[in-house]
C-alpha cells in the first residue's frame, strides 16, 4: 500500500495498492486540476508536457514547486491475518520488550 498525505489545509490523505499507482492518483487529483491564476505560460506547458508524458513524479515535484504545499508519502504492506495469526499472538506479546522484566 502507498499513503500520501497532502499537508493542504485542511490536509489531504491518499491511499493507493502501490506507489505507481499512488503517482499516478497524485497526477491526477492534485496537479492535473490545478487552476491557479499565478501560473505562468512556460510552468503550464511545463506542467502540461510531464502529464502528457506520463512523468508523474517531474509533474508532482513542479506541482509542489509551485504551490508550495508539502506531500509525504508512505509504503507499507498491508498486512493480512496470516501476517498475525490470532493463536501465536499470545506466544509473540511475551517476547515483547514491554514484557522483559527489568
Amino acid at each position: 500500500m502507498a499513503c500520501a498525505v497532502v499537508r493542504d489545509d485542511p490536509p489531504r490523505v491518499v491511499l493507493a495498492d502501490d506507489l505507481d499507482v499512488l503517482q499516478r492518483a497524485l497526477a491526477v487529483r492534485l496537479v492535473a486540476r490545478n487552476d491557479s491564476p499565478h501560473l505562468t505560460d512556460v510552468q503550464r506547458e511545463g506542467l502540461q508536457g510531464a502529464l502528457l508524458d506520463e512523468r508523474w513524479g517531474d509533474a508532482i515535484a513542479a506541482w509542489i514547486e509551485h504551490t508550495g504545499i508539502e506531500i509525504d508519502v508512505y509504503t507499507e504492506p498491508v498486512l493480512t491475518a496470516g501476517d498475525l495469526p490470532s493463536d501465536l499472538v499470545g506466544a509473540e506479546l511475551q517476547f515483547a520488550p514491554l514484557f522483559r522484566s527489568s
